[in-house]
């Protein structure tokens, strides 16, 4: 259990000695990033590989005004709700992941309905403003780490790759979520907004609950069933809609974009609310597991970065998840 926790994002970054990447990690696919993952976690027929425990929900999206000054994006430009689906899940590829754990995290992925035919768009999201690699080589070299299961090994690779130790830091440093309705959620990848008039501005995604981040302590998290987040927030839902305020981080020259693992300063960048997320009730899991959250799927006046590696290495290993999940 405590090798898996390294992968779920979360690095105890004390132990950290020894060796940086050879040439054997070298060139990831979207194959062997699976496999790698499998080679962590276990392989779980009929079940997505990462991200692997979770549940479906249902809701809706409001823009704001503001947000149509920053997009020609049909969902931010729409005056009445737009259609959502959704899924909550523990970060990592265990079906039982506790909800009680501290480092892993939370994510949220959301399928607008585009509405007249135009299919969906998607956007991605986690409870922790960085990724744990860089690039799909570190990636894979972490899982194979992992994998090895040798302590040695592991912290060698975290002593070469302090990049990689950011995620677990962030969130070791933080309390356990009380619901997927009371922690923030970021995308982070660097995306371009695209305007009627051509105006373009970089930014990354935040999602903020309205009612503000709950967290546990560790005693609390401790005592809950290591399945308590889908009946909270069913009797949450029962007395009304979870919100999200969905804001737009700003970015400037020289903020990092093709680095997923690099913070932005939050406190110094200025941020657009682009509009409330709205989720109203449960849904049918199939309806989630009939295909895959695609943070690539974009739509015209939304671009996603140029040449941040592992953002379109995540739509081709979610693609490979989901010919194997297949019946």
């Amino acid at each position: 259990m405590i090798v898996k926790r390294f992968v779920r994002a979360a690095v105890s970054v004390a132990a950290l000695s020894l060796v940086p990447l050879t040439p054997a990690y070298a060139e990831a696919d979207a194959d062997s990033l699976i496999n790698a993952l499998n080679a962590v976690f276990g392989k779980h027929d009929g079940v997505r590989t990462a991200h692997t425990h979770g549940f479906c929900v249902k809701g809706s999206f409001m823009p704001t005004p503001e947000a149509a000054t920053l997009t020609k994006a049909p969902h931010f430009n729409s005056k009445t709700p737009v259609g959502v689906i959704g899924r909550f899940s523990m970060g990592g590829g265990d079906p039982n992941a506790s909800n009680a754990q501290k480092d892993n995290v939370r994510g949220m992925a959301l399928h607008f309905d585009l509405g007249n035919g135009g299919g969906t768009t998607d956007l991605v999201m986690i409870s922790a403003p960085m990724f744990v690699a860089k690039d799909p080589d570190q990636f894979l070299a972490l899982l194979q780490t992992v994998a090895t299961k040798d302590k040695e090994k592991i912290g060698a690779f975290f002593k070469a790759n302090p990049n990689a130790t950011r995620q677990g830091a962030w969130l070791n440093a933080r309390p356990v979520p009380a619901s997927f309705a009371t922690v923030n959620y970021w995308g982070v990848h660097a995306f371009t907004f695209t305007n009627a008039e051509g105006k373009k501005q970089i930014f990354k995604y935040k999602a903020l609950p309205v009612g503000g981040e709950v967290g546990l302590s560790d005693d609390e998290a401790k005592a809950k069933d290591p399945n308590f987040y889908q009946p909270e927030l069913k009797e949450r839902l029962a007395k009304g809609p979870a919100k999200y305020t969905l804001t737009a981080i700003l970015g400037e020259p020289g903020d990092p974009l093709d680095d997923p693992t690099a913070l932005w300063p939050e406190d110094q960048r200025k941020s657009v609310t682009l509009g409330t997320i709205s989720i109203d009730g449960l849904e049918d899991d199939k309806t989630c597991d009939a295909g895959i959250f695609d943070p690539t799927n974009v739509v015209d006046g939304i671009d996603g970065p140029e040449n941040d590696k592992i953002f379109p290495m995540r739509s081709a290993a979610y693609a490979i998840s989901f010919s194997r999940r297949a019946p």
